[in-house]
């Protein structure tokens, strides 16, 4: 038997019973609206809006579930490149460690923006955050209470880190005049040891930018 190939080889023809059915503007328009966004355009939304990269943009719009969950974590923590780093890499690793998905996360979109928000304003610097994303992972709390409870909050007083900073200097003379005598393109990396210390001592609650600023003026001088 030969094998059909076009249209009129399957005998198509109108059935007389079905009556035409036809939808007037107002329905259609009613319709859309109530349609979700869309896949694309919620990508390309992100990408316009909140300024993600595509990788990104189409990193958390997997699934409407992940979706959602970014836009609501990104909008409490008010940085939403920040949000999408952390919701791809630690929360992503997290989920993956114990076989679960997005919608079993012990930590909430409410609670991750609300941590998130604290690295934000500086509270807690992003090598903190990491510990207090694993006790909310573990169900001790929300951020607020963890950084209180664990006396997690970041040092930001000047004077504060700048004493540490001396100390670090005046323990370290060696490296300092290696430091001062060294080619400015190998500074950077010499930098690193100096910083290094600093976090050690204060147990890792200096502000890195106020540490980093105040050791460069301090080689320098």
């Amino acid at each position: 038997m030969r094998s059909k190939e076009e249209a009129n080889d399957y005998r198509y023809f109108p059935d007389p019973d079905l009556l035409p059915v036809e939808f007037d503007d107002a329905f259609i328009q009613a319709v859309i609206a109530d349609m979700p966004e869309l896949p694309s355009a919620r990508r390309d939304r992100f990408e316009r809006e909140y300024g993600l990269k595509a990788s990104d943009a189409e990193a958390v719009t997997a699934s409407r579930v992940l979706a959602d969950y970014f836009e609501t974590a990104a909008e409490k923590a008010g940085d939403a490149k920040l949000t999408a780093n952390w919701l791809m890499v630690e929360v992503a690793g997290a989920l993956n460690k114990e076989g679960r998905d997005i919608v079993q996360s012990p930590v909430s979109a409410e609670l991750l923006g609300g941590m998130l928000a604290r690295i934000v304003d500086n509270t807690i610097s992003g090598k903190i955050a990491k510990q207090v994303f694993d006790a909310m992972w573990n169900g001790e709390g929300d951020a607020d209470q963890i950084i209180e409870q664990r006396g997690l909050k970041q040092i930001t007083d000047s004077g504060a880190i700048e004493k540490v900073v001396d100390d670090v200097l005046a323990a370290n003379p060696e490296q300092v005049a290696n430091y001062r005598s060294a080619e400015e393109a190998k500074r950077g990396k010499m930098l690193g040891f100096f910083v290094g210390q600093v976090m050690k001592s204060s147990q890792g609650k200096a502000n890195p930018k106020q540490v980093n600023e105040l050791l460069v003026k301090k080689l320098s001088d």
